[in-house]
């Protein structure tokens, strides 16, 4: 190689190779092999050729360089491998008076490559955060996003497991109604996404999964870490390809996002390991969503619309119940709900999309509920549903005449007949529902109602608050007052358990957004939900900028995804998480105490969650008694970064 036009680079001192040893250095990007045999030093390139095992990491052995993988022999100094024409790229080395170096081209201009172009087309679509773990199978892609990242065109956030990288995708959907990706590698990288996918499916959250695989000359016999993730992802992806040489790439990845968007599901891209890191001289135009995102104001079949007007039309205690899918829809919903002077009452899933402070309000149905809920349900004389699906843990009786509004074809009626099913839109159809009963004025004020259910339910959770066992503290108080210390438009993300059946009775919402785990219950939602939607919360949307952002959880639930902590302190994430420590999984021990079953495996040995926070680089407080629990939710909220407020509670006070 000639001297000419080389940056030089100092790679050792003089002391620091030992001689008859061989070192691992990198400049700029490049990686070299760097060797003292014989009193001369070596500069080779750190990639044997056969399967590229990292030769710094080898031994000189009987004057030859022996490659740590295979052990193939080069030359420690010329690079020649005895017996044989090929060998490895050497580079010129220069001993000066202050140490070694190495002379290197200048640095190639990058050329875009298949993961540029896709990764490119990805934020056209408005993806703007990306959760997961680089590894060997996806360094392509994890390329492509780090220029994105060097653009101002994404954040990545680099997780601790794949897990939390899926369900931190699930709540940022839950939150927006658009996708947020999650990065993993082939293998057990990908597997490990599927729980929190599963939860974005099965809750409707959009979601896009970028996963690694093998290379493509040695996939199907069954190489390292290879599994069919088709096959793996099964139902849990409504849209999976695989990315091939040959594919029309940025339309592969407008697919996916299209999909993800209208579809309101996961869509999942397979890389196999050499396809992003392809070259593309002269780089096409990158996808976009214009002229490809059909408009959603779906109107309801006419009949459909009549048949719902005469039902209303003929009530005179209609109540409104509104679940998640109603959740970007409520100004609609709620001005038809005081047209018709009807209460609105929510499902679990639907928590927090009315104001509890609303006069019309009524709370949450069903196993998390208030008593308020119910009693509106059952006094009324037909109900009128808007996105909600009427799942056994909804609590939606079947004994009212029924409307059901959905845009999902398949929700509508899905579990048992309903009188008057609509499809379309919920805001149209709420909108288009208002205009046809304008001049209706059959129904009753139920709002006098709703106010007095509300009193008694206040009064009683006053009483509750003034339970102690001596066994912690206890639920009503604690919900009490986080309802008194956090942002009246707080973010709350709420795990699975005792914490969450608390949270749905005794937390009352103002203008908060509520995430949890519905359908798929899972155990660990909520901290990396929270840190998904903390990345909402630094975007420009109106919506959720600069919102405060709060997680809740009991000891189980934090105890999935502990480590994530380590993630929130990096990225300086400003999550407060309070954890209700009752030193088990108190759901269980309840079910198989009421199955009249041996409380058995529920007990939980925890650490001091509070000084496990302060380990991490966050702020822990530990509350042990009910007169601290205010000041400490204060100081932690008003914390600047990551924050843990460990509570120790009473299992049996929920």
């Amino acid at each position: 190689m000639s001297k000419t036009n080389l940056v030089w680079h100092k790679v050792l001192n003089k002391d620091e190779l030992p001689e008859g040893r061989v070192t691992s250095v990198t400049c700029k990007k490049k990686t070299l092999c760097m060797s003292h045999y014989v009193g001369e030093y070596g500069a080779l390139d750190n990639k044997c050729p056969h399967q590229g095992g990292p030769l710094g990491e080898g031994s000189i052995e009987n004057g030859l360089l022996r490659c740590p993988w295979h052990g193939w022999d080069y030359h420690p100094i010329t690079g020649k491998a005895p017996g044989f024409d090929d060998g490895v790229k050497t580079f010129p080395v220069e001993i000066r008076e202050d140490g070694i170096y190495v002379g290197l081209s200048q640095e190639e201009t990058h050329i875009s490559t298949v993961g540029d172009l896709m990764m490119e087309t990805m934020t056209n679509w408005g993806i703007k955060q990306v959760f997961g773990m680089v590894g060997h199978s996806n360094l392509g892609v994890a390329d492509a996003l780090r220029i994105q990242e060097r653009g101002g065109r994404l954040s990545y956030y680099g997780i601790r497991h794949e897990g939390a990288a899926a369900f931190a995708c699930s709540g940022y959907g839950k939150l927006t109604g658009r996708p947020a990706a999650c990065l993993a590698i082939a293998g057990p990288g990908a597997t490990n996404l599927l729980t929190g996918l599963w939860d974005a499916n099965v809750d409707r959250a959009p979601a896009l999964a970028l996963t690694g695989q093998v290379e493509t000359q040695v996939l199907g016999p069954g190489a390292f870490q290879e599994i069919d993730l088709v096959g793996a992802f099964g139902k849990v992806a409504q849209w999976s390809q695989t990315v091939l040489h040959d594919s029309k790439h940025s339309e592969l990845m407008n697919l996916a996002c299209k999909s993800a968007i209208l579809n309101r599901g996961v869509s999942h891209l397979i890389f196999p390991d050499e396809v992003p890191k392809r070259e593309i001289e002269n780089l096409p135009p990158a996808g976009s969503p214009e002229g490809r995102l059909p408009s959603r104001t779906i109107s309801p079949p006419s009949d459909a619309l009549k048949a719902a007007v005469d039902l209303l039309s003929n009530s005179r205690r209609p109540v409104v119940v509104v679940g998640h899918g109603a959740r970007f829809q409520m100004d609609a919903v709620i001005d038809l709900a005081e047209r018709l002077k009807a209460p609105v009452i929510t499902t679990f899933k639907g928590k927090g999309q009315i104001a509890d402070n609303h006069p019309l309000a009524g709370g949450v149905l069903g196993r998390s509920g208030t008593p308020i809920a119910s009693w509106l349900m059952n006094e009324s004389d037909s109900l009128l549903v808007f996105g909600a699906s009427f799942s056994n843990h909804t609590g939606i009786t079947q004994k009212r005449p029924t409307i059901q509004v959905d845009y999902d074809l398949m929700t509508l009626s899905k579990f048992h007949a309903i009188d008057v099913p609509v499809w379309g839109e919920i805001g149209v159809t709420a909108k288009l529902l208002s205009e046809a009963l304008a001049d209706y004025n059959g129904t009753e004020d139920q709002t006098a109602d709703v106010a007095e259910r509300w009193a008694i339910w206040r009064e009683e959770k006053q009483r509750r608050a003034q339970d102690d066992h001596g066994k912690g503290i206890n639920a009503a108080i604690l919900f009490d007052k986080l309802g008194e210390t956090a942002d009246s438009d707080a973010i709350i993300a709420v795990d699975v358990g005792n914490n969450t059946y608390s949270f749905g009775r005794y937390f009352e919402c103002e203008n908060h957004s509520v995430l949890m785990s519905g359908y798929l219950g899972s155990i660990g939602f909520s901290f990396p939900a929270a840190m998904g939607a903390w990345a909402a919360t630094q975007e420009d949307d109106t919506r959720f900028k600069g919102r405060q952002v709060i997680s809740v959880s009991g000891d189980g639930g934090i105890g999935q995804y502990l480590a994530e902590i380590n993630t929130a302190v990096k990225y300086d994430m400003n999550i407060t998480h309070v954890l209700m420590n009752n030193g088990e999984l108190g759901k269980i021990s309840k079910e198989q105490r009421a199955g009249n079953w041996e409380v058995w495996q529920t007990s939980l040995h925890n650490p001091n969650f509070a000084e496990y926070a302060e380990l991490c680089g966050a702020k822990g407080i530990r509350v042990t008694d009910v007169a601290d629990l205010e000041a400490a939710l204060k100081d932690a909220l008003a914390h600047p970064g990551p924050a843990l407020v460990e509570v120790l509670t009473d299992a049996e006070l929920v």
